[in-house]
């Protein structure tokens, strides 16, 4: 196994260059890693990184690459059709190749409800560029008013809102998906409502959901009350790809926080909050960065 530690982009790319990623899964066979460096290289790029994961006891092959390039020497739709090309030699399952600086951002629609801190989180991020997205639109069943601080921010930047009031009869799942269709993945900031098998096949694309790590596990209303007043030593937020076994989803990222007897009730919910927001945060940074791949049926690849 070949490994380095999770950090930033790549930032020393020299003046004129780009910096490419590709990730990679196929059955694994010797000479994966030779190919792609000879590609890379035969065209002028250079490799800054590589990582690869091949499990044990399987036969799997799992890579991610960043590179620099000469866009004159390698240009877009060349560097498309090399990489496609090493996919069919390779019978690869997964084979995507990104260049943050000319494709398009991934655009996405976010769902919530009454909770406002995930949501407002991700507004903020994306405002201050620190997230490589652009939003199509919020969708939420609860309403908020005109004056409510997220429908101000929303009306500034020009995002639609949308209220769809949901009942246990009518989860308003069809006008949702038509809102939706258009984008590449969907962010659930806290959205309190279960998706029908349905609307997740209809839509088929990715959606990540954040939720609640309260340890030991507490269900119902007012879990961190619940969890506060058990005397909890660890509290954590979990993000993860939605499936339809409700929050068990292949888990792209966790985070924990210590608490203690010191605690106050508010402090311990502020300690919840935050870590909802920053989990769900580098959860869908990670995903746009191409560091997260399935692994089995219910596990993930993050680089």
């Amino acid at each position: 196994m070949l490994s380095v530690a999770r950090r930033p982009l790549s930032a020393a790319v020299p003046a004129g260059n780009l910096l490419g990623i590709h990730l990679f899964k196929c059955p694994d066979t010797v000479g994966i890693v030779a190919k792609l460096s000879e590609r890379i290289a035969s065209r002028g790029g250079n490799i800054h990184s590589v990582d690869v994961f091949v499990p044990d006891d399987k036969h799997v092959f799992y890579s991610r690459s960043e590179f620099t390039y000469n866009p004159k020497l390698w240009p877009r739709d060349e560097l498309h059709k090399d990489f496609l090309n090493l996919s069919h030699y390779f019978s690869a399952q997964r084979s995507t190749v990104r260049v943050p600086d000319l494709d398009p951002k991934y655009k996405i629609s976010v769902l919530a409800s009454k909770q406002d801190h995930c949501l407002f989180d991700l507004l903020y991020r994306w405002r201050e560029g620190r997230l490589p997205v652009d939003i199509n639109c919020v969708i939420s069943n609860h309403d908020r008013s005109e004056d409510n601080h997220v429908r101000r921010f929303l009306q500034r930047h020009g995002i639609p809102y949308h209220y769809l009031p949901t009942t246990s009869g009518n989860k308003r799942e069809q006008e949702i998906l038509e809102l939706i269709q258009d984008t590449d993945f969907v962010v659930l900031a806290r959205y309190m409502q279960i998706l029908s098998e349905s609307f997740l096949q209809s839509y088929g694309k990715d959606i990540i959901n954040i939720h609640h790590g309260l340890l030991p596990s507490f269900k119902g209303g007012h879990p961190s009350r619940q969890a506060f007043n058990a005397g909890v030593k660890l509290i954590g937020a979990t993000s993860h790809f939605v499936t339809t076994e409700l929050d068990a989803g292949p888990i792209i990222e966790q985070m924990v926080e210590r608490v203690s007897h010191r605690d106050t009730l508010q402090s311990f919910v502020v300690k919840s909050e935050n870590l909802e927001k920053q989990c769900l945060a580098e959860a869908i940074k990670s995903y746009c960065e191409l560091r997260v791949l399935p692994y089995e049926l219910k596990k993930t690849v993050v680089f």
